[in-house]
């Protein structure tokens, strides 16, 4: 459960993900140069938590996003190890300030992406994962999906995006009480750009995977996520409609190196997120911008 974040040298060595998290072993993953969030912007945030015994509490450790009143999306190192059970976890929606009125939901099935590899983590690709909650949640003004993108969506270079989250605020400094939930505004990049940005940074095993396709690129030095942002939505507007096209998955050491965000792009993965979840609702059309 990480946000990939770059540890071994201030600007160069080797990318891990980014999520706090309280098991032993891990490292964490936060929203840099953001701001509080007003009202209820985006009802469809989800904080995922996982059981701390030093703090006896469910904490945070990851984003994620509710599609369906029944199901949320997150990345796959989210969820590691893939031996941890569903009941191990649970999510809160409908907050914006983290532990404000806690009224948290048990995940009743997890289903990573077959192409996971959790030895690779996020790096390796395939950084998805789909939660079922053991019941529908309440919808209203606080708590609504995000709408999905057709699969032929194109995200071109310079869109305005929006990333949300209460990961940390800068590099080792925790989102402070009252812990509001954070969004940025961050430029979609190419994925040439991308490639250029991150080409002296990459461990061996994780240079072809800008290449593939099934990421997308955003923000740009000290705007974006940062540890205890995984699994938490990208999303962009097109005629009035809110979409999410990105699942915060990896990067650099929190906008410290100017190096854009690594996203999941949700365009490769809607037909396997729809072969598990209802469309909901259906889908509005939008343009390709």
């Amino acid at each position: 459960m990480l946000w990939l974040v770059f540890l071994t040298f201030p600007c160069v060595g080797a990318s891990i993900p980014m999520t706090p998290d309280p098991r032993p072993g891990r490292e964490l993953a936060g929203i840099i140069g953001g701001c509080p969030v007003s009202a209820w912007r985006f009802p469809w945030q989800v904080s995922l938590r996982f059981y701390s015994r030093r703090s006896q509490r469910w904490e945070h450790i990851c984003g994620g996003s509710l599609i369906h009143p029944q199901w949320v999306l997150t990345t796959a190192h989210c969820v590691d190890p893939q031996e941890l059970e569903a009941c191990t976890f649970r999510v809160q929606v409908g907050q914006l300030r983290l532990y404000e009125d806690d009224r948290l939901t048990k995940v009743a099935q997890i289903i990573r992406h077959p192409k996971y590899n959790e030895s690779l983590s996020a790096p390796g690709g395939g950084d998805i994962a789909l939660l079922r909650l053991e019941a529908p949640v309440a919808l209203s003004e606080r708590v609504h999906p995000v709408s999905l993108p057709e699969a032929s969506l194109r995200v071109s270079q310079g869109k305005t995006c929006w990333v949300t989250g209460w990961g940390d605020i800068r590099i080792g400094e925790p989102l402070p009480q009252p812990f509001h939930l954070q969004e940025v505004e961050v430029k979609v990049r190419s994925d040439r750009y991308c490639q250029q940005a991150y080409r002296h940074t990459f461990r061996p095993e994780h240079a072809g995977q800008l290449t593939k396709g099934d990421v997308l690129c955003a923000g740009s030095q000290n705007r974006g996520p940062c540890l205890g942002d995984s699994g938490g939505p990208l999303v962009c507007k097109w005629n009035c409609t809110w979409v999410q096209v990105g699942v915060v998955s990896w990067g650099n050491v929190c906008g410290h190196c100017a190096l854009p965000g690594i996203y999941t792009r949700v365009m490769s993965y809607v037909s396997w997120i729809h072969h598990y979840v209802p469309q909901f609702p259906a889908p509005s059309p939008v343009g390709s911008s």
